[in-house]
């Protein structure tokens, strides 16, 4: 029976699996946005979304307990300077998947996986570019 056995395999043992799916936490904490499969962004948006729970909380705790996860200090630094003030006024929802079309190889979903303010962010900017633009 499958019961409770409900996270994606990625066709890969776990070991492979855990370190893909830290590899990809770790290149949307750095990037603010990643391009992938469908599977994979669906597969890593919870875990995502828990890191930065972890640095809203923002204690030595909650620190330790992401560099466990995410093994690299200049990231963990990221999250909790950056990334987690920006979240602060939100309750969640804390990153957005943008469907992308299919791959040209194999016909794969590919997706946008990126945090909620690094759009608003690019928007904002581009928005007063184009302000200054016309003045």
């Amino acid at each position: 029976m499958r019961h409770r056995n409900h996270r994606q395999r990625l066709s890969r043992p776990a070991g492979p699996r855990q370190a893909l799916l830290r590899n990809l936490e770790l290149a949307i904490i750095e990037h603010g946005r990643i391009r992938t499969t469908e599977v994979k962004a669906k597969a890593i948006r919870p875990l995502v979304e828990r890191l930065v729970t972890l640095g809203k909380k923002g204690t030595q705790h909650h620190r330790r307990m992401a560099f466990a996860q995410l093994q690299k200090k200049g990231a963990v630094t990221k999250l909790f300077e950056e990334i987690a003030p920006k979240m602060a006024d939100r309750q969640g929802g804390y990153t957005r998947i943008i469907l992308d079309g299919q791959r040209k190889g194999d016909g794969a979903w590919m997706a946008v996986i990126e945090f909620v303010t690094h759009g608003e962010n690019a928007a904002a900017s581009e928005g007063s570019e184009v302000a200054a633009a016309n003045s």
